[in-house]
């Protein structure tokens, strides 16, 4: 195949592709070694946008008489996605090969970023597919491993602050003032420090040096400029409002998950009725590895059961198994009946089953692919998918 590409504007994508080009041949040997006597009938990294399939993550499939194999190949630093992906290609084989039983997806992932991924897959369904998951070093050997050989859940679980952190009767003044205005909310932080926000965008909070304020730079707070804190509200009220004229500003598109999360907690009855309105908590526990791109509630029923809300403002197909990692923490604290040892929802008495899992997003923000990932999950996950409206 040849190419014309024009470098002074193209040259980041050569790269990308050029890379995606080597780990795909050494995908090729990894399968070759692992499954000889299977043919491969097919290896790609062409994008598929229809089937959402990733040209990022080499994909193949595995024949050997009438039987088949998916197997899908994740470049070092891209171990997160792969499973994802994986689910989707192993379906649209299933339905593309009709005379071949597909029979389950092989994974190759670098070998220290493998552990999430087979976390994840003690929570699939076993009738659904058979799972393979192997490791790749720098060294350019591969193996195959037991999923189920990398140890428990790395989460901690942090005592509940039931109050703020707030001494300073100056600061406590300051802060009243500001939640005059209608449409600031004060939302306590694990830590007990108290954060102020317009329409889910914290523009204030607290801090062991006292109240600062402000976007990307951060002033403190004191009676002088008191001002303009209240007009930096205003502002971000003016501009974060379902009536704003110029819906492209920065203001109005900032964090839409904190927006949807500030609609969901006015009025969470209105998502399901059973949900108690109060208390409500954000990440808890905290979840690491950086930025996820979805925004995570608990909340309690009025029987005491737990339930995890997932909020996304956008299309994501990533959606179901970040909800996926959440939940696995959420369920093993509720087990050990840490919840209420910590703190949290002090006056209820929470039960130990299994929570809930509640897919929240505006209705034509699902990704099409997301009920093709949620038929794999166990059926000991209760979860449904909330869609709202636009409105």
């Amino acid at each position: 195949r040849l190419r014309a590409i024009d470098r002074a504007r193209a040259g980041r994508e050569i790269e990308r592709r050029g890379s995606r080009l080597v780990f795909r041949e050494q995908f090729r040997r990894y399968l070759s070694r692992q499954y000889p006597g299977w043919d491969i009938a097919e290896l790609s990294t062409e994008p598929n946008l229809e089937e959402s399939l990733s040209p990022a993550y080499p994909r193949a499939f595995l024949k050997r008489g009438a039987c088949g194999w998916a197997a899908i190949g994740a470049p070092p630093g891209a171990a997160p996605g792969a499973l994802t992906f994986g689910l989707v290609w192993l379906d649209y084989l299933r339905k593309r090969e009709r005379r071949t039983a597909v029979e389950g997806l092989a994974i190759f992932l670098a070998e220290d970023e493998a552990r999430a991924t087979c976390l994840r897959l003690a929570w699939l369904n076993k009738n659904m597919a058979r799972y393979a998951v192997f490791i790749y070093s720098e060294q350019g050997y591969e193996q195959r491993v037991d999923p189920t050989d990398f140890g428990n859940l790395d989460t901690r679980l942090e005592a509940c602050a039931t109050r703020a952190r707030v001494t300073d009767a100056a600061v406590e003044s300051l802060i009243e003032r500001l939640c005059e205005l209608p449409y600031v909310e004060r939302r306590l932080r694990p830590d007990g420090q108290v954060s102020l926000r317009v329409r889910g965008l914290e523009f204030a909070r607290t801090t062991r040096a006292g109240l600062t304020f402000g976007l990307r730079q951060r002033a403190r707070l004191t009676e002088r400029n008191l001002g303009e804190a209240l007009d930096l509200a205003r502002e971000l009220a003016r501009m974060r409002s379902a009536k704003a004229v110029d819906r492209s500003n920065p203001l109005y598109r900032l964090r839409p998950e904190g927006w949807l999360e500030s609609e969901i907690r006015r009025d969470l009855q209105r998502i399901d009725a059973t949900l108690l309105p109060e208390p409500v908590y954000g990440q808890v526990p905290p979840m690491t590895g950086g930025e996820r791109g979805v925004l995570d509630l608990l909340a309690a029923d009025c029987t005491g059961r737990l339930a995890v809300i997932e909020i996304k403002a956008s299309e994501d197909i990533q959606l179901p198994l970040q909800a996926l990692d959440y939940w696995m923490r959420v369920k093993m604290h509720a087990e050990r009946g840490e919840f209420a040892a910590c703190g949290y929802f002090p006056g209820i008495e929470l039960r130990r089953d299994p929570p809930r899992l509640l897919l929240v997003a505006p209705s034509l923000a699902f990704h099409p692919k997301t009920e093709t990932v949620l038929r794999f999950l166990a059926p000991s996950i209760e979860v449904e998918r909330i869609g709202l409206g636009v409105e």
